[in-house]
């Protein structure tokens, strides 16, 4: 496992194919089952690789606006261990320098979900990490205290186009649907 930094706090990546990863960041976090971990990958096809389909025409203004604090939520195998058996993930190609240079040199997705015990606000301090990540096999990369504020902004596909299903950091235009 991973701390990463992000656009505005602190996540956990692990490979979102590895059960058992993906078991341990939902245990760490004490989420709940059911709920699927957010991917990020330095491309488009880091993304496609664990066999999501990003070339839709509907994602097109999405796959544009990347790098991005922008999320896309699309449908996706439900055996993908980060999908936590649920038919569609989150995924984005961040915005972030460093998480950016890293991914592009992992040449691989991961997850990156934010930090934290669920229902806490995301770290965005080394300590908080450090805190969480107490005891745990666990690599940090410290990149300072991070900004914090609004998540990335998430969209959806429905009913053929794409809806905003949670406003965040990320502006979004008249391609976006009500």
């Amino acid at each position: 496992m991973v701390a990463i930094p992000t656009e505005s706090s602190y996540g956990l990546a692990v490979d979102p194919r590895d059960p058992g990863a993906v078991a341990a960041v939902l245990r760490i976090k004490g989420r709940p089952e059911g709920q699927a971990l957010p991917v990020v990958g330095g491309a488009v096809a880091d993304l496609e690789r664990l066999g999501l389909r990003l070339d839709l025409a509907v994602l097109a203004p999405v796959v544009a606006a990347w790098p991005a604090a922008l999320t896309v939520v699309v449908p996706c195998d439900a055996g993908l261990p980060a999908a936590c058996g649920l038919p569609s993930l989150a995924v984005r190609v961040p915005a972030h320098p460093a998480l950016a240079g890293l991914l592009r040199s992992l040449e691989r997705a991961v997850t990156a979900t934010s930090a934290n015990r669920s229902g806490e606000a995301p770290a965005t301090r080394v300590e908080e990490v450090l805190d969480l990540l107490r005891g745990e096999p666990a690599i940090v990369i410290d990149d300072g205290v991070l900004p914090g504020g609004p998540p990335s902004t998430i969209v959806e596909i429905r009913g053929g186009r794409l809806v905003v299903s949670r406003s965040g950091r990320h502006p979004v235009g008249s391609w976006i649907g009500d």
